[in-house]
């Protein structure tokens, strides 16, 4: 479909049109120039002022967890034991049969003083098996029922009698949750997510699945629906280690990367991020690696020889230097610019100083953050302070140090963890709760745009509003320009989405 969308303002500068022909963008100029100097249309579109923007692109999903949450039970707002657990005997009373699946309790400072265990699950669900996931969806509490359907459980890292599991347990028990899900349920949950997508100017999201996630049949069902219906373009990556067969699968789904959530560690508020130095409210634990150094290596080296991007999961500081210091020893053997060219990935990258800043520029990494983490958990008060100290807590997701050391930046949720919302993660990119961390408003939102495509190796060299550009776009219900929905930290309704010139949605 070719289109002219006119009297639309781009960027800053009202009164322009913009021409899509055959998903790229053709021409760009003013609205009364158009009539004579833009392509021929085969429709036109009345911007009456609105803002044009680059589409939105979430630099990290898991789809089909998000779909479930958007259907299902959420726990995010529950302030307390007593709510958590009036939600679940709702949701039970609502949703009498199957597996139950929730996620989003955060016990931190729940007045109780401690988060959910298997007894009062039980208490809730009978013989029911249930799955609820915590904030961060690195532990979990899971009945008596669902732990009965995983064999030899109780000898696996991170087993609690009182049914919260962490580390390879909690693996073990997701992948089994949501194993259970069945294909009409896991198709629904995947439409709910790329249609919550498109209604919030998001015109793709870089799904992170991995044989402790989701699996191989989910993330080939949602690339698939992806195809067949319009919507959200849908970049896969895939977080299993070379050794163990995981460049297989990228090679035969056509994946963008063997990596995402390819866990090297686990995350601040389950206790499971590793760090070189305790936690400060369990100084008996540093976290936890989950990899011998010579298996990162092996992948590095595997997907470098392939010119396949690796992606890494690693939070603490001891995680986030051992995938460099295998990054390194393949720079060492393949040369800096062999690595350079696959862009690898760190994803939610929380702690890291200069040295880690320098290494990743030096050869090319790209940095996938999630500013909503900061907004949610930052702060003299917030939960990074009570793991980690105040001071280490203030260290974290150092946005600006990485823009300004020349770190390619990735903006994305981690949905179903924080949920979809790409305005309130440029805002809060912007208003680090640390002083200085943040980024200056236009570096945000390129980062959140531009920043996914350049991730995953697609950005067009002159930029997402350029002549020749894929037409990934969000007309937004606003006559502002962009400074000033920066500035005062708008959330303008997406009015409609074009996604490779297509509109996503009815046309006005």
């Amino acid at each position: 479909m070719n289109l002219l969308l006119t009297d639309v303002t781009v960027g800053d500068r009202p009164g322009r049109a913009v021409s899509v022909v055959d998903g790229r963008i053709a021409w760009l100029g003013s609205a009364t120039d158009a009539a004579t100097d833009a392509p021929p249309a085969g429709r036109v579109i009345a911007g009456e002022g609105a803002l044009l923007t680059p589409a939105f692109v979430d630099a990290h999903v898991h789809a089909t967890a998000t779909g479930l949450a958007l259907s299902g039970l959420d726990l995010h707002s529950s302030l307390s034991l007593t709510d958590a657990t009036a939600a679940i005997r709702t949701h039970v009373d609502r949703t009498p049969d199957g597996i139950l699946l929730g996620t989003g309790w955060d016990e931190t400072g729940w007045p109780e003083g401690r988060g959910l265990t298997r007894h009062d699950l039980d208490a809730l669900v009978g013989d029911r098996p249930a799955y609820l996931a915590r904030v961060d969806v690195h532990s979990a509490t899971v009945s008596t029922a669902m732990l009965d359907r995983i064999p030899g459980i109780t000898d696996l890292p991170g087993y609690d009698p009182d049914g919260q599991l962490r580390l390879d347990a909690h693996h073990a028990a997701r992948q089994a949750a949501y194993g259970a899900v069945g294909p009409a349920q896991r198709r629904a949950a995947q439409r709910a997510t790329l249609d919550a997508a498109a209604r919030l100017g998001i015109g793709s999201l870089h799904e992170m699945a991995g044989p402790e996630v989701s699996g191989a049949d989910d993330l080939a069902g949602l690339l698939a629906l992806a195809v067949e219906e319009p919507g959200p373009l849908v970049v896969g990556y895939w977080g299993e280690l070379a050794e163990r067969g995981g460049l297989e699968l990228v090679r035969e789904l056509g994946l963008t990367g063997a990596g995402g959530d390819l866990f090297c560690d686990g995350a601040f508020g389950s206790h499971t991020a590793a760090l070189s130095q305790p936690y400060t409210d369990r100084p008996e634990t540093n976290g936890a690696l989950r990899f011998e150094t010579a298996s990162l290596v092996h992948h590095v080296r595997a997907c470098t020889e392939a010119s396949i991007q690796a992606g890494f999961h690693c939070i603490g500081d001891a995680a986030v230097n051992q995938v460099l210091e295998a990054v390194g020893v393949v720079v060492e053997e393949l040369g800096a610019a062999a690595v350079r060219a696959c862009r690898h990935r760190l994803e939610h990258l929380e702690m890291c100083d200069d040295a880690v800043m320098e290494r990743m520029r030096a050869w090319g990494m790209v940095a996938s953050v999630q500013p909503a983490f900061d907004a949610a958990w930052g702060g003299d008060g917030g939960m990074y302070a009570e793991r980690l100290g105040v001071r280490r807590a203030a260290a974290t997701n150092p946005f600006a140090d990485l823009a300004d050391a020349g770190v390619a930046l990735a903006l994305g949720s981690d949905a179903p963890v924080t949920p979809l919302d790409p305005w309130g993660g440029v805002h809060a990119a912007v208003d680090h709760r640390t002083p200085g961390s943040g980024l200056r408003p236009f570096d945000a939102f390129d980062a959140a745009t531009h920043g996914g495509w350049h991730a995953v190796r697609a950005e067009h060299a002159a930029g997402p509003l350029a002549v020749g550009a894929p037409a990934h776009l969000a007309l937004w219900a606003t006559g502002q320009t962009l400074s000033a929905v920066l500035s005062e930290r708008a959330r303008p309704t997406c009015r409609l989405l074009f996604v490779g010139g297509e509109p996503i949605g009815d046309l006005p």
